[in-house]
């Protein structure tokens, strides 16, 4: 379950964040907003469509927007990634699956924020992204899917519980299993006593092929990729290909390795079966 994840400095990250919210930090305490898909429809009648803009095309979030256009209600609006491969290939699948083109193509998130027809946005972003566009959605007036982990540290987690309540916006943190009915039979089943007494529980999450990555040298970024957009509120360094793409969970700059990648499902629900609150120490062990 646990990887070595390479060190890195966060200041860099947190100086960011600082000096981009710094109004956000003095939010007040407000309720979350409560409802569903009728809150959100209607805002751009005649059409009653939800209008959808897609943060991050490459692999989770193009899963969730394939999963939201099951539903009659939701249209896919605008899609938005760093790299003109993805982008451009996701523009042709949603061509091929819905017989419309996306009307909006871009690299930088914010034009996405920006576009007044969007309702709803999905971020599947690496983890380090995932803190800014939420907040920025939430107080442009737009409801939110966010990928987990909500974000890497418990500074930006604060800050976009902030920014949910002070908006008033619906937010969904893709804690799939949450929304998956087996998953809260077997906690029922936990719960109803009938294992007995239970001491200890313990998660795993197979994933033995992705121990190591080999050492490849800095390179330039692939053609078509806005590195620069990429990294973000991460700290600056040379582009490596086995830090891009899939491989960004394993590196402290831009996530926390297995543990929030998988750990972040399954401790959840582990914590869920037996019913108990946040727990009052944690340490880590590798090897």
């Amino acid at each position: 379950m646990f990887f070595t994840i390479t060190n890195a400095n966060h200041m860099e990250r947190r100086d960011f964040l600082k000096n981009t919210l710094a109004g956000v930090a003095a939010f007040g305490s407000f309720s979350y907003a409560r409802g569903g898909i009728s809150e959100v429809l209607g805002k751009n009648a005649p059409s009653n469509k939800v209008k959808i803009g897609l943060i991050g095309c490459r692999n989770q979030g193009w899963s969730n927007l394939k999963t939201f256009l099951e539903y009659p209600e939701a249209e896919c609006v605008s899609l938005c990634d760093i790299d003109d491969e993805w982008l451009n290939q996701r523009a042709a699948d949603l061509e091929k699956m819905t017989g419309k083109k996306p009307k909006q193509l871009v690299k930088d998130w914010r034009k996405v924020i920006d576009n007044k027809e969007v309702d709803v946005v999905i971020i599947g972003t690496p983890d380090h992204w995932h803190c800014l566009p939420l907040i920025a959605a939430c107080e442009a007036g737009k409801d939110a899917y966010v990928e987990k982990p909500l974000a890497n540290t418990i500074e930006e987690c604060d800050l976009m519980v902030k920014a949910t309540r002070k908006y008033n916006r619906i937010v969904q943190v893709g804690q799939w299993q949450r929304s998956d009915p087996h998953w809260d039979e077997a906690a029922a089943y936990v719960q109803s006593g009938q294992l007995g007494r239970i001491r200890t529980v313990k998660v795993w999450a197979y994933q033995t092929s992705k121990w190591t990555l080999p050492v490849v040298p800095d390179s330039n970024p692939p053609a078509g990729v806005d590195y620069d957009m990429w990294l973000g509120p991460a700290p600056k360094r040379n582009y490596n290909q086995n830090r891009f793409h899939y491989n960004f969970r394993f590196f402290w700059d831009y996530a926390g390795g297995l543990t929030a990648d998988w750990g972040v499902h399954l401790l959840d629900y582990a914590l869920k079966g037996m019913n108990v609150g946040l727990p009052s120490h944690v340490y880590g062990a590798g090897g």
